[in-house]
Formats: C-alpha cells, structure tokens, sequence
C-alpha cells in the first residue's frame, strides 16, 4: 500500500510541475512558491482541527532548517520550470536521490563509519555521467542559468529529504513536517515576494487581488 501512495504522490508532483509551468507566465515564482505553501498550510490546518491533532512542536530549529533548505530548493525549482524545457527542469531536480547518495556516501567515508567502496563511488559517478549527457542535446546555451539552477535545486532537496528522515527519527509527525515547511514556503514567498517588487517597482499580484 505504501508503494501504491509513492505512485500517487509522483503523480502528483508531475501534475504541479505542469501547473507551475503554466502559472509561470503570468506569476513570480515568489508568488507560485507562496501560493502552494498558503494551499497546504489551510488544508493541513484543517485536517489537524478536525482531528484533534497538535501542530505545536518540541524541534523548532529543526523545522527551520528542514524550511529554510527546503524552501530554497522549491524556489528554484519553480524558477528553472519557467525557464527551461518542463521535462528537463524535472530531469535535473530529480537527482535529488543521486545527490542523497552522495552525500551519504561522503559524510560516511569521511567520519570513518564506512570503509571507501569503489564500485558504489563509480556508480554515483556514473549517474551524474549519464544525466549530463542526457540533457547536453538538450539544454541551450540561454538556458544555462536554469540549468545551474536546477542542478542546485536537486541538491538541496536531498539535503531537506534527510533532514525530514532526521525528523522522523526525532519522532515527528509527517503532518507536522508538511504543515511547517509549508508555513516556510507562505512567509519566503511573501518576503521575496515584497522584495522583487520593491526592485522592479511591478506589483505583487496576489498582494494586488487582495
């Protein structure tokens, strides 16, 4: 069952992904970042009232951190999206699982808790080999500033995915992980928000709507 529910939820993903291609022409991706995270901050909100569910928490900095990373990767993430092909800007976020790996792999090496395993180095390798050449027939040179971008993107969403394993470890329920990191997601893309149009001198859109 559990399976089942990770089908759903890369189905999901990819259905936000063209979504947020499509807002991407007539939004900010402060705006777009700020939106999902006012959407499942109400509906999490919801859901915990009705159940009873306490959404206060013993791990505060925890939170900001897993936000703070998180957020960021979700920015650029959405930001290359409006710049680059659909497929490619997913491509290259969904390395996250690659970077995972590495990082593990190094941090391990590194503390002495693993002993140096080539064939796992060579595969890592290997993996950033074969998306390279991948997206080289793909990627223009205009779009090299989306690719950086969502080549970061990817690395630091492995970063917030171990830091949400670390908060499971702690105990933490999944509502509240999802509930605070989208409270991050609402408050980034306000403040970002707010401050791309004190630099262009445009408007905040949704902050005009309202």
């Amino acid at each position: 069952m559990q399976s089942l529910w990770m089908l759903v939820a890369s189905f999901v993903f990819a259905i936000m992904g063209v979504c947020v291609k499509l807002a991407s022409a007539t939004s900010s991706t402060s705006e777009i970042v700020m939106s999902r995270g006012a959407v499942g901050v109400l509906v999490l909100y919801a859901v915990t009232r009705l159940r009873g569910l306490p959404l206060s928490t013993q791990l505060p900095w925890h939170h900001a951190w897993r936000g703070f990373v998180g957020v960021t990767a979700l920015w650029l993430w959405f930001f290359a999206i409006g710049r680059l092909p659909l497929a490619t800007a997913m491509t290259l976020n969904y390395m996250a699982p690659i970077w995972i790996a590495a990082i593990v792999f190094t941090l391990g090496w590194w503390h002495g808790t693993r002993r140096f395993e080539w064939g796992l180095a060579a595969a890592i390798v290997t993996s950033f080999v074969g998306v390279a050449l991948l997206l080289k027939p793909t990627l223009h040179a205009e779009q090299w500033l989306g690719g950086v971008t969502a080549l970061v993107s990817g690395f630091l969403s492995a970063l917030a995915y171990i830091q949400v394993k670390k908060l499971g470890q702690l105990g933490e329920p999944e509502y509240r992980v999802v509930f605070y990191f989208s409270a991050s997601g609402v408050i980034a893309g306000l403040i970002s928000g707010l401050i791309d149009s004190w630099l262009q001198s445009g408007e905040f859109h949704i902050m005009h709507k309202l």
